[in-house]
Order: C-alpha cells, then sequence, then structure tokens
C-alpha cells in the first residue's frame, strides 16, 4: 500500500513539473500547445499502464516479497538453531576433551605411581638377595675354611703320627719299651 501510494506521488510530481517547464517556456512556440497535448497523452498514458501494473501485480510481488521474507526469516531461524547446536556440540565435545585429558592425566599419574613402586619392589627384591648371596657365600667361604681347617688338622695328624713314629724309631730302644711297659704297669696296678 506504501508503495502505491509511492509510484501515484511520483507521477502526480512529474505531470505537476512538466506542466511547471511548459509554462515557463513562453509564447514563441506556435505549437506548443500540441506539443503539451501530445506530452500530456504520453503521461496519461504512462500513469494508466503503471495504474493497471500496480493493480494487477502488486498481489503477486506483495505475495513474493512476503514470502521471499518468510524464507529468509526461516532460513534465520534455522541458520540460528544450527548455530546454537553447533555450539552446543562444541561445548559437549570440549567437556569430553577436558574430561579425556584429565582422564589421560590421570592414567599416566597412576602409570608412574605404579612403575615406582613396581621399582622399589624389584630394589628391595635385588637387596634380599644380595643378602642371601652374600649370606650363602660367607657360609660357604666358612664351610670351605672349616673344611680346610679339618683337613689341614688331619694332615697335621698324619704327618706327627710319622714324624713321631720315626722318632720313636731312631730313638726308642727295646729297653725303653721295657722301662715304659713296667710304668704302665705299676700304674695300672696303683689304680686297682
Amino acid at each position: 500500500m506504501r508503495a502505491t501510494r509511492t509510484i501515484f506521488l511520483t507521477l502526480a510530481l512529474m505531470v505537476l513539473m512538466t506542466g511547471l517547464v511548459y509554462a515557463s517556456g513562453g509564447e514563441g512556440h506556435a505549437d506548443s500547445g500540441a506539443l503539451l497535448k501530445d506530452f500530456l497523452y504520453r503521461v496519461f498514458n504512462f500513469a494508466i499502464v503503471v495504474g493497471v501494473l500496480v493493480y494487477f501485480l502488486k498481489k503477486p510481488l506483495k505475495r513474493g516479497l512476503s514470502g521471499r521474507r518468510e524464507e529468509i526469516e526461516k532460513a534465520l531461524a534455522e541458520a540460528a538453531r544450527v548455530k546454537q547446536e553447533a555450539e552446543a556440540k562444541f561445548a559437549e565435545y570440549d567437556q569430553k576433551l577436558a574430561k579425556a585429558n584429565a582422564e589421560i592425566a590421570g592414567i599416566s599419574e597412576a602409570i608412574k605411581r605404579e612403575g615406582e613402586l613396581e621399582k622399589e619392589k624389584i630394589i628391595a627384591s635385588a637387596r634380599e638377595m644380595a643378602i642371601k648371596i652374600e649370606a650363602d657365600a660367607e657360609k660357604a667361604a666358612a664351610l670351605e675354611v672349616a673344611k680346610a681347617r679339618k683337613e689341614l688338622q688331619t694332615e697335621a695328624v698324619r704327618l706327627a703320627v710319622e714324624l713321631s713314629e720315626d722318632l720313636l724309631k731312631k730313638n726308642f730302644t727295646s729297653e725303653d719299651d721295657t722301662r715304659l711297659i713296667d710304668e704302665y704297669m705299676q700304674k695300672v696296678g696303683e689304680l686297682h
């Protein structure tokens, strides 16, 4: 309706301006009246054509423009809805990512703690093993020393016996033998 008023006001302004232009032209032209009639006829025809076009095209144009307006409004509403959904998805994924990062950090910490505990267990086990190996080595060394002592004692006894035999054979006579037997008998007799 506003567009129709604007068109009619524009046409009326054109007709008035045309009249002013011809009125200020003066009397020197003989066919100025015919020209004015022709011009007014043309303006009138133009106004009728424009009026008819406005009358018949007003509703389809209005429907088309309002339909286009509705389409644009729907498209804007859809874009706003899609934007809102995208922002919600982004916030959801951002939250999931933050949660995943926190879980990864927690898992990493747990792995570090387990690694430290395992390290401590291995070190404690190695210490226990070292103590056991040391104790076993000490036992084995003590056994070897005892065995060596026993062998040395046996060897010393054997050598002492051999040496004693040799000394006795060299220095012991039959008189010594008789004298020892007598002393022995005497001691045995005293005991009874």
